[in-house]
């Protein structure tokens, strides 16, 4: 059996446009060996999962600086439920206050990383827990 890559969809969720973090992410998670597709800034919930969907992703990592992250994990999580889809793990972060990480954890929000997260723990972490879904 051939490993392939994990596929990551790296979106930027809702009205905020502060994009830095997430492309220093991206980068960092393709130069450790993950296929990422990023979305782009001012993606609703629908456009991030049918990107996943469409791109038959691991993964959805999302980029939620503007304080609507319950709102915007909330319906990412919904909506792959209703698509049939919860094998798709989503991790993401931002300024997310730590009194919210168990709400979002408790909807199926697989890790949160906080401001001041080191790039290569959040590399390491993705690598080892999404699996692609697809192998040779």
């Amino acid at each position: 059996m051939v490993e392939s890559a994990a596929r990551v969809v790296v979106a930027k969720p809702g009205l905020d446009g502060h994009d830095r973090g997430v492309k220093v992410v991206a980068r960092v998670l393709r130069d450790a060996g993950v296929e990422v597709i990023y979305t782009g800034l001012r993606q609703s919930p629908e456009m991030i999962v049918a990107a996943a969907l469409q791109e038959d992703a691991d993964g959805i990592g999302l980029s939620v600086l503007s304080g609507a992250h319950m709102t915007m994990f909330g319906r990412v999580m919904e909506l792959l439920e209703e698509n049939d889809a919860t094998d798709i793990r989503v991790f993401g972060g931002g300024i997310i206050p730590e009194g919210d990480i168990g709400s979002l954890e408790q909807m199926g929000v697989a890790k949160v990383f906080t401001p001041g997260a080191p790039t290569a723990d959040i590399a390491a972490w993705v690598k080892e827990n999404i699996r692609p879904m697809h192998t040779a």
